[in-house]
């Protein structure tokens, strides 16, 4: 099953902002397990996923803002 979740062009500020939106989901998802978890290895899974999702935001903020006018966004999650 495929599920579209986003498909269209974008201002920068447009994209950075669902972009960040959606990390920050993918965050709060990861930082609620770790509230909830007393294995050690799995919270340290956990907190590595946030530091790089983290992280990719950032270079991506970046990216976006040295660049075009205007972005394509195609993103579709595949159960």
């Amino acid at each position: 099953m495929k599920l579209k979740l986003i498909d269209g062009d974008f201002s920068p500020t447009e994209t950075i902002d669902i972009i960040t939106q959606l990390v920050q989901v993918k965050i709060k998802f990861h930082e609620d397990k770790v509230k909830n978890s007393f294995n050690e290895e799995d919270i340290k899974m956990r907190e590595l996923k946030i530091k790089l999702l983290q992280n990719n935001l950032a270079e991506a903020r970046a990216y976006i803002k040295s660049g075009a006018k205007k972005f394509y966004i195609d993103s579709e999650i595949n159960l």
